[in-house]
C-alpha cells in the first residue's frame, strides 16, 4: 500500500492471502473471501502485485471483473498501471491475462512432453505404484523390485491361467486375504491395501510393467526396471483374456438377438428393464424383462409393472412395428425407446416418415410427437397382472374368462346359504383372503353373470377387486368397477 499512499487509500485489516494455491482456478479461500467482502460493500479498491496473481484464466477473470463492476470496485496492479474504468484499460488487462493463460498452457505442454520423454527412457513418472515394485528412497525414478510382492504377482498370473476367469480369481484372492499394493504418496497419504476389484485385476493382468516395460498412452517403451514375468507367461495370459473377451462379445451379441428390446425398454418410473431368465419346476426356461431396482433386490412394493413376459412384450412390439413399417427384418432398428405407462406403451421411432405411419395406426393409437424423420406413438394397453403372460391391446372385444376370479366367486357363494331369500353365512371366513373374496357374492347379479361368462371389463380382476371398497348399491358397483364402460372400446387378446 505504500506505493499507492499518494492516492489516500487505507489498507484493509483483513488479509486475502492464497499462498500455496494455484492461480489457475478460483477455488482459493482468500479469493473467495475477497469476492464475498466485495459483494458486501466492504472493499473499494483491489490492489495486486501482478494481474496474474488474481487469476490466470481469461474466463475466470471476466467473471471476476463483472463482480468488480457490479460493486463499483476498482482494480489496480502495483507493477502494471491500469484503470479498469476505461475501455483501453480493460483491453490491456485482457491482453496481459491472455498471455498469462498462454504461459500456463505452454508450461502444461512442456510438462507433458517431459513426462513422455522420461517414459520413453524407461523411467516411472508417477501414478499408482504397481504391485511388485517400490520406488527407491534416493529419489530415483527407476522402479525397484519388491521380492515378496513379485512372488504374489507371479501367483496371480499363474492362477488366472488355471482358473480361466477373472471373477473366480477375484473371489479366491479375497478369500485368501490378498490385498492390492499399499504405499505412501509424496504427501504422506497411505493408499491401497484393499481387496482386489475385478477392474483392478484386469488392469494388473494387462500391465506390461511386469515385462520390464513402461506404457505411455498407446506406446510401450523398454523400462529401466527389472521384469517380474517371463514373456511366455504374460503372452499366455493375454491370449486367455482375449479369448474370454471374444466369447463375452459373442454371448452379448447373441443375447441382444434373443432379446431385441435390450436397452430400449423402460418401465413407468423410467427405469431400464433388462432381460433375465428363470426355470420352472419342470426345467422349462422362461424369459422376462425386469426393472433395474427389482434386479438389484429392492423389496419395496411398486405401483407400476416391474416384470414382463419377454415373449409377450416382444411379440406385441414386433406386431405393431410390422403394421406400421411393413414386414421387414430390421424393424427393431427403428425403435429407439419403448416406455410403459399406466394406460399403454409409448414407441419412439427414428428414421421413419410420420406421414406414412398415420394411415397405419390402429384404434385409439396416436402420434404424440413427430419431426421430419422421428415419431412418438402411443398404443393403449392393458397391463398384465402379476404372473400374467399376456398383454392386451385395443381391439374387438372377446370373451376372456378369468378362471382365478371365477373360482373366487364360487368359493364366496360356497360360504353363503339362504334363508327366506336372504343370504346367510354358513362357513365363517378363516383368513383375510376368504373375507376379501366373500364380498364377490354381494355383487350385482348382472356383474356376477358377466364374470362367469368372461365379459368383465378388461381391467377388472381379483387383484383390482381386492383394493376396492365395494358399495352395497348395485348402480354404484357398476360405476366403481367399470361396468358402465362396457359399451366403449375395450381390450382383447
Amino acid at each position: 500500500m505504500l506505493s499507492q499512499a499518494r492516492e489516500g487509500w487505507e489498507a484493509s485489516p483483513v488479509h486475502y492471502d492464497d499462498g500455496g494455491y494455484s492461480g489457475g482456478n478460483v477455488d482459493r479461500p482468500g479469493l473467495q473471501k475477497l469476492l464475498a467482502d466485495i459483494e458486501a460493500g466492504l472493499i473499494d479498491v483491489v490492489v495486486v502485485y501482478k494481474i496474474d496473481r488474481l487469476t490466470r484464466s481469461l474466463a475466470d477473470f471476466a467473471r471476476i471483473v463483472e463482480v468488480f463492476e457490479k460493486a463499483e470496485v476498482s482494480f489496480v496492479s502495483v507493477t502494471q498501471s491500469f484503470n479498469t474504468t476505461g475501455s483501453m484499460g480493460k483491453l490491456m488487462l485482457n491482453v496481459l491475462l491472455s498471455f498469462a493463460q498462454f504461459e500456463r498452457e505452454v508450461n502444461g505442454e512442456r510438462i507433458r512432453d517431459k513426462i513422455a520423454a522420461s517414459k520413453a527412457k524407461g523411467l516411472w513418472m508417477g501414478g499408482n505404484l504397481p504391485l511388485g515394485y517400490d520406488l527407491p528412497k534416493s529419489g530415483s525414478r527407476v522402479l525397484q523390485m519388491n521380492d515378496a510382492e513379485a512372488a504374489c504377482v507371479r501367483h496371480i498370473f499363474a492362477r488366472y491361467l488355471e482358473l480361466g476367469s477373472v471373477h473366480a480369481l477375484q473371489r479366491e484372492l479375497t478369500e485368501r486375504g490378498v490385498l492390492s499394493k499399499r504405499w505412501t504418496t509424496s504427501k504422506d497419504k497411505t493408499v491401497g491395501g484393499q481387496p482386489f476389484s475385478r477392474g483392478a485385476l484386469f488392469h494388473l493382468l494387462r500391465n506390461p510393467v511386469y515385462l520390464g516395460k513402461i506404457r505411455h498412452k498407446k506406446e510401450v517403451h523398454e523400462g529401466e526396471h527389472p521384469a517380474i514375468l517371463d514373456q511366455g507367461l504374460f503372452d499366455a495370459v493375454q491370449a486367455q483374456l482375449d479369448g474370454n473377451a471374444r466369447r463375452h462379445r459373442a454371448k452379448t451379441n447373441k443375447s441382444t438377438l434373443q432379446a431385441p428390446l435390450t436397452g430400449k425398454l423402460f418401465d413407468a418410473a423410467g427405469e431400464p428393464m433388462s432381460p433375465t431368465t428363470s426355470r420352472g419346476k419342470t426345467g422349462r426356461k422362461y424369459r422376462y424383462y425386469v426393472s433395474a431396482s427389482l434386479q438389484q433386490g429392492s423389496t419395496s412394493r411398486s405401483d407400476h409393472i416391474q416384470r414382463l413376459s419377454a415373449h409377450s412384450i416382444e411379440q406385441l412390439a414386433s406386431e405393431r412395428l410390422a403394421k406400421w413399417l411393413g414386414h421387414k427384418p430390421d424393424n427393431f432398428a427403428h425403435l429407439t425407446r419403448l416406455s410403459l405407462r399406466g394406460d399403454g406403451l409409448v414407441f419412439e421411432l427414428a428414421n421413419v416418415r410420420p406421414a406414412s405411419l398415420a394411415p397405419q395406426l390402429g384404434n385409439e393409437e396416436r402420434i404424440l410427437h413427430e419431426t421430419k424423420d422421428t415419431a412418438t406413438i402411443f398404443v393403449p394397453l392393458m397391463l398384465p397382472l402379476r404372473g400374467s403372460k399376456t398383454l392386451r391391446t385395443l381391439g374387438a372385444r372377446k370373451a376372456a374368462p378369468d378362471h382365478t376370479l371365477i373360482a373366487a366367486l364360487r368359493k364366496a357363494h360356497a360360504m353363503l346359504g339362504s334363508e327366506r331369500g336372504q343370504p346367510v353365512l354358513q362357513a365363517s371366513p378363516v383368513s383375510p383372503y376368504d373375507r376379501m373374496i366373500l364380498r364377490l357374492a354381494f355383487l350385482a347379479p348382472d356383474i356376477q353373470r358377466d364374470i362367469l361368462a368372461g365379459r368383465q371389463p378388461p381391467r377388472f380382476n381379483l387383484e383390482a377387486f381386492r383394493h376396492k371398497t365395494v358399495p352395497l348399491s348395485w348402480s354404484r358397483q357398476r360405476k366403481l368397477l367399470g361396468w358402465e364402460e362396457q359399451d366403449s372400446p375395450c381390450y382383447a387378446d
